[in-house]
């Protein structure tokens, strides 16, 4: 019986195989796209939950508002707040301090860069990174002691057991020796905590003159609760710790009129799980993985899904007709609908199961396109897992089930009696039909508005003005085994009398997302006529607003011929004189730290610093020499850009010949601050097209059945004298109504989604209202287009033959 039939599933595909090669094309394409996108998105959700006590391990921020009542959360902690909190909530299993840096690593005559971690001892007992070698709750309690991965181990000693060597590491701008105490296996690509190797946060620069400064933050903490606690049991002390160690701020954002954070306090210390931190754009500036992304490709994945399960409900219902007849005599010979409805649904079976196939050989061939495109890593391991292959089954079979099952039980409900009476009727497009249609021409809409405001504001973020020249800008990270300075002069030394290279510079902070991954900020508050000013604090060198092309507004510039001027002389941006209080602040002292005071010798015109996410802050520009500067900005001329990157290349290579060089235009760092809401926009990009090409498969599916069973009636008119125009709008017009009703459902809900996207842009576009004409034209044209073929040549048809095909 199965043999059999298997054999009329196969004549019957093979008879529509129009419609069979259709469905099979849009289920193979959703299958394919929805794994890509569902193992994408499951990849990202997974994040940290590796850790056998996830649900237990939090990181601390600091819960405050900015005056216009905005949140201002931070995750950067002072020192001291770290053994206070050891000792003074029981409740805590254990605690450590995360400093992200790179550093070198030196072995015998070689050197490697590494990223090394300051932390303390109770990370190994707090985190599931497996210990190898070494005792976990032992490794890391020495101040020389240094745990590495299982990875650096390799590349470093090779075969070699590296427990009780000792390394070199150039700390503090000097080489220092560590000891090898512990190996742990490497950290998991799911991990937000990435290391090669682990160190005391005692060896951090400035612990000692800041241990016991609760106003200097410099790193991030992770607490662990004791198991019964949560962090609502403890939320109450904790703003009691807040009182006590931060009475001075408290107080000082109250004189002020600050308003309180959402918890009804000045300043609250919260803890964040884990597996939020992953997810947390608002104290990265924006660097996070947004959950708006993940959801977005679980949404496009599934949209997409649905578009094809659509596709298929409506063409078996379409084709209803034909299959009535054979129902019909079957069931006369005595067929049962159970029997009927399993050989039909096993029809939808055979060609899903072909489909899904047909998917996972398209996911796995466009792998490694879809990495590079997204910036994903999936391998195909990620297919090979037991929870991916249970899940993939049982959605396959929920999918057969809901797009093959309801065909099924409506072709198997008619009586036999009046189906070979010739009585049943199916020609005129139902309900479900219509409402079908219209959803997945809805979600086509969607995505072509959420495409085209999407790339409208990544090209406005791309091209609005930053108040500096990004073009003909090359910068060049320092490594941290040089003296900033130091390399700074030598690149000035070796460019002076280059004709390509217009002026050098040096600053603490990139301009960009450059190739070396690294970005910081410093910020400092301060009191000034009795009110609390906040403003970005910038280490600089000479030159640094020509090389940037700032204006000048008024006072002077940095210059070699006054000594203060790397001492205690300051540059302030315009925004930051405003929030000063002053019209001319030149000439006024500011006092960041107490018994340090600073003169203002110079206004300059107000540039963003950071990307376009968040609002720019007042800036204060300043040459202290016991800061470090971390990048060489060089101006060079338009002429031969090819040609100055190798001039500063080479120039580099002789400053700094251990490592490579790894300088980049500041235009494409610009570019990079905004690659996820590049990703984003590609992404819908091509779920719309994959969308509307899925929609207008189907559509021009049902319109060819439609128009089919309308073929006397096409006649009939032609013989009343119908033109062909009046025939293709009354073939047309039913469908388009469909598609006009699937605009004005899909563009409120297109505005809502865009208007929450946008709100995370301190600077973005009005949502221009052509959006929606634009996307509703679209749409109407192409289903016009897809209908109109088959349209046209019915209408063109010989009416002598369309009355007797009836």
């Amino acid at each position: 019986m199965l043999r059999n039939y298997l054999k009329i599933a196969l004549r019957t595909l093979w008879k529509n195989r129009t419609h069979t090669l259709i469905n099979l094309v849009g289920l193979s394409v959703a299958f394919g796209t929805c794994i890509l996108l569902f193992l994408t998105a499951t990849f990202e959700l997974s994040y940290d939950r590796f850790h056998a006590d996830a649900d237990r391990i939090f990181r601390l921020n600091f819960l405050e508002t900015n005056r216009d009542g905005t949140p201002n959360p931070s995750a950067t902690m002072p020192f001291p707040i770290t053994p206070t909190l050891q000792a003074e909530f029981p409740e805590i299993e254990g605690v450590t301090r995360w400093f992200d840096n790179r550093k070198y690593v030196r072995w015998q005559d070689k050197t490697f860069g590494e990223d090394v971690r300051l932390v303390d001892s109770d990370i190994l007992t707090m985190f599931s990174f497996p210990m190898l070698r070494g005792n976990a709750k032992t490794a890391m309690t020495g101040l020389s002691n240094i745990v590495i991965s299982e990875k650096m181990a390799k590349a470093v000693f090779g075969t070699q057991n590296p427990m009780g060597k000792t390394l070199e590491l150039r700390l503090n701008e000097q080489w220092q020796p560590f000891t090898v105490t512990g190996v742990t296996s490497n950290a998991p690509e799911n991990s937000s905590l990435q290391f090669d190797a682990l160190i005391s946060s005692r060896n951090a620069g400035d612990y000692q003159p800041n241990k016991d400064r609760w106003d200097h933050g410099s790193h991030t903490v992770f607490v662990k609760l004791k198991v019964g606690y949560t962090p609502a049991m403890l939320q109450h002390r904790m703003q009691a710790f807040m009182n006590k160690y931060f009475a001075k701020e408290v107080s000082e954002r109250t004189g002020q009129g600050y308003p309180k954070n959402s918890l009804g306090f000045q300043k609250s210390l919260f803890l964040q799980p884990l597996t939020d931190v992953h997810f947390d754009t608002a104290t990265t500036y924006g660097n996070g993985t947004s959950r708006v992304y993940v959801y977005s490709l679980l949404a496009i994945g599934l949209f997409i899904l649905v578009i094809a399960c659509i596709n298929f409900i409506n063409l078996t219902i379409a084709q209803s007709i034909s299959r009535a007849r054979e129902v019909g005599v079957r069931k006369s010979l005595g067929a049962k609908r159970g029997q009927l409805f399993g050989q039909i649904w096993g029809e939808t079976l055979l060609l899903a199961g072909v489909a899904l196939l047909l998917g996972l050989g398209m996911a796995y061939g466009l792998l490694p396109t879809f990495n590079k495109l997204f910036r994903s890593t999936l391998t195909i391991q990620n297919f090979l897992t037991p929870t991916v292959l249970l899940v993939t089954g049982l959605g396959f079979l929920g999918i057969t089930l809901v797009a093959g099952g309801y065909p099924s039980w409506f072709v198997t409900r008619f009586n036999a009696v009046e189906v070979l009476k010739g009585k049943v009727k199916v020609s005129k497009p139902g309900a479900l039909r219509n409402t079908l249609i219209v959803t997945q021409f809805a979600i086509a809409c969607l995505l072509i508005v959420c495409t085209l405001i999407m790339r409208q504001q990544v090209t406005y973020l791309q091209q609005r003005p930053m108040g500096l020249n990004k073009e003909q800008l090359i910068s060049v990270p320092i490594s941290s085994d040089l003296n900033g300075t130091t390399a700074l002069r030598q690149m000035r030394d070796r460019l002076a009398n280059q004709p390509n290279i217009v002026s050098v510079t040096g600053t603490g902070v990139n301009i960009g997302s450059g190739l070396d991954g690294s970005s910081s900020r410093w910020m400092v508050g301060f009191m000034y006529d009795k009110r609390e000013v906040s403003c970005d604090w910038l280490r600089i060198d000479f030159d640094y607003l020509k090389t940037l092309g700032i204006k000048l507004k008024a006072g002077r510039d940095f210059s070699p011929q006054y000594s203060t001027d790397s001492t205690s002389s300051i540059l302030v941006s315009e925004s930051m004189a405003k929030r000063l209080g002053e019209a001319n602040p030149v000439g006024k002292y500011i006092e960041p730290d107490s018994g340090r005071k600073y003169q203002i010798v110079g206004v300059f015109a107000d540039f963003n610093l950071y990307s376009l996410h968040q609002k720019a802050e007042p800036i204060v520009l300043q040459m202290l020499p016991e800061q470090r500067i971390d990048y060489v900005l060089v101006r060079v001329n338009p002429q031969n850009l090819t040609s100055a990157m190798e001039t500063v290349k080479a120039a580099w290579n002789q400053v700094d010949p251990r490592n490579n060089f790894v300088g980049s235009f500041v235009d494409e760092n610009v570019e990079r601050w905004y690659k996820k809401e590049q990703r984003l926009s590609t992404i819908f990009s091509s779920a719309a097209g994959i969308a509307i090409l899925l929609s207008c498969m189907g559509l021009f599916a049902v319109a060819l059945i439609s128009i089919e069973q309308r073929t006397k009636e096409i006649g009939v008119r032609k013989v009343l004298g119908a033109s062909v125009t009046s025939i293709v709008a009354l073939l047309a017009g039913d469908f388009l109504k469909l598609v006009l009703v699937a605009i004005v459902v899909a563009s409120p809900v297109a505005w809502y989604m865009m208007s929450r996207w946008l709100a995370d842009f301190a600077y973005r576009i009005d949502m221009p209202w052509w959006v929606f004409i634009l996307s509703g034209a679209m749409a109407v044209v192409i289903a016009f287009l897809t209908i109109s073929f088959r349209s046209v040549r019915a209408a063109l048809m010989n009416p002598v033959k369309s009355l007797r095909s009836e």
